[in-house]
């Protein structure tokens, strides 16, 4: 229940900060928006109202969103009141606030603004983390030599195998690896991997620390994780911590968003590209269900890692939301451009059956996908 209850929290922190950005720059170009809400309808209640638009409480707190006049190919001169129907007298005004009247280039820029502050978001709590202290691989060359107490971790558990049926974890940190006729003389994935390669037909005994948590599990390898040997099936790096003052964090929180960037970005591209083909393997697609276990995985560790998983999670969404998919930002994106390019608006009755087909096909996903979560748990 607890972990249910801090995705709620950091889902609706990154919606309602995708929200905003769409908010502020629409407010910027000066087009109206009607309602900013937190949570979705039913409506609870009405909070205030700021500059024109209404600011409400909802009922199901999963998020927010924002009513951008003319988003949807609203063209009506009269705007209805929430509370009591009157009209807005000034029609050259709410031609001048509508979505589709604003220039290409600032339709393009509210689209992206959610994106954008999703990625400065997760900037800004990577940033944080390197001056409380951020857990870093040693690969990292350019910050290597501030990395302090280098721990051998768990960094991934393949599906279906030895390693996570003896429930092993992500950010388990290994204490100790061996086997019945000694154990091996170097913590480092490199001497690890080796060691149990050697003793592939013995059981490993592994130690490692979870949290505040310690353990020890015996674990058989088994064939078809590693080609042509027997294998647990993890991965692992060396792990330390960095803390660097306020100025170098937040360089460093901005390049290392970029690249995760860059890798998620290229990650969704090749999963796009073999479902095309199909050939892509939904059962590494983890749905809400089982991003619920991940954050409690995450929360066990403590603070800096849920820090840090919620900045990866604002990152996904980010580019998630740029894919050219109807109903994402990246199809109106899309729509935007082709309008620009031809010089005349496609009509919104094609546009919104675009997005509604595509939310249907999205709300499909999640479904297939969520079945799939709660199967693997049974």
């Amino acid at each position: 229940m607890f972990s249910i209850l801090i995705f709620i929290l950091i889902l609706g922190i990154l919606i309602l900060v995708h929200e905003f950005g769409h908010f502020i720059v629409a407010k910027f170009f000066n087009i109206r928006v009607d309602e900013f809400g937190v949570g979705y309808p039913p409506r609870a209640v009405k909070l205030f109202t700021w500059r024109g638009t209404s600011f409400t409480l909802n009922w199901l707190p999963f998020g927010g969103f924002v009513k951008i006049f003319g988003e949807n190919g609203e063209n009506n001169e009269k705007r209805e009141n929430n509370e009591n129907n009157e009209r807005n007298e000034n029609s050259v005004t709410a031609r001048g606030e509508n979505f589709m009247s604003r220039p290409r280039i600032a339709q393009a820029l509210v689209l992206v603004a959610g994106v954008t502050f999703n990625l400065v978001f997760a900037w800004l709590l990577i940033s944080i983390g390197f001056m409380i202290g951020l857990p870093t691989s040693t690969s990292s060359t350019s910050i290597a030599h501030r990395i302090e107490n280098p721990k051998l971790v768990i960094t991934l558990v393949s599906s279906d195998s030895p390693a996570l049926a003896a429930g092993l974890k992500s950010g388990d940190v290994l204490s100790n690896v061996s086997v019945s006729g000694g154990a091996t003389s170097e913590l480092t994935p490199e001497g690890v991997s080796e060691f149990i390669a050697a003793n592939e037909n013995n059981n490993i005994s592994i130690s490692y620390v979870r949290g505040e948590e310690t353990g020890d599990l015996v674990i058989t390898p088994a064939e078809g994780i590693i080609e042509g040997r027997r294998a647990v099936g993890i991965s692992m790096d060396t792990v330390g911590t960095v803390s660097l003052p306020i100025h170098e964090a937040i360089w460093e929180g901005g390049k290392t968003t970029l690249n995760l960037t860059k890798l998620t970005t290229i990650g969704l591209g090749q999963f796009i590209y073999n479902a095309v083909r199909g050939a892509s393997d939904f059962s590494e697609v983890t749905g809400p269900v089982g991003i619920v276990g991940l954050v409690g995985d995450a929360s066990d560790l403590g603070f800096i890692y849920l820090l840090s998983f919620t900045a990866f999670i604002s990152i996904n969404l980010a580019v998630i939301n740029l894919a050219p998919f109807p109903a994402l930002d990246g199809g109106r994106l899309l729509i935007v451009i082709i309008e620009a390019i031809k010089r005349s608006a496609i009509s919104p009755k094609i546009t919104n059956t675009l997005n509604l087909a595509g939310f249907v096909l999205l709300i499909g996903l999640m479904i297939l996908v969520t079945v799939q979560d709660v199967l693997r748990l049974i």
